[in-house]
């Protein structure tokens, strides 16, 4: 199995930017599909993007579409979140996550088979 570990997490104010990282340790990341969710306040889980395990197709959810952009660098085994423009609705506690499927359900939090901890996004107004 693959243990996830995310971090960059943190306040910023609105307008600003962060980069994510999902450090992946056990077995190679480039096995799986990943994906990042986010959790606010008082409301459930979120997808809010996914890259596929050879980069050949990226995919948002609309509240983040020409902002925020996924990718990953197989070679460090590492799978990056870069925020910009962010807004007070994008804090969150954001998580990244490994699928190990090709169903094409990638938006359910079920298709993902593991998961980081956590960390912190908190935007400022």
């Amino acid at each position: 199995q693959v243990q996830l570990v995310e971090s960059g997490g943190g306040l910023v104010q609105a307008g600003g930017s962060l980069r994510l990282s999902c450090a992946a340790s056990g077995r190679t990341l480039s096995r799986y599909h990943t994906g990042w969710f986010r959790q606010a306040p008082g409301k459930e889980r979120e997808f809010v993007a996914r890259i596929a395990r050879d980069r050949s197709i990226t995919i948002y959810t609309d509240s983040v579409k020409g902002r925020f952009t996924i990718s990953r660098d197989n070679a460090k085994n590492t799978v990056y979140l870069q925020m910009n423009s962010l807004k007070p609705e994008d804090t969150a506690v954001y998580y990244c996550a490994a699928d190990p499927n090709d169903s094409g359900t990638y938006s359910l939090e079920s298709e993902y088979d593991y998961w980081g901890q956590g960390t912190q996004v908190t935007v400022s107004s």
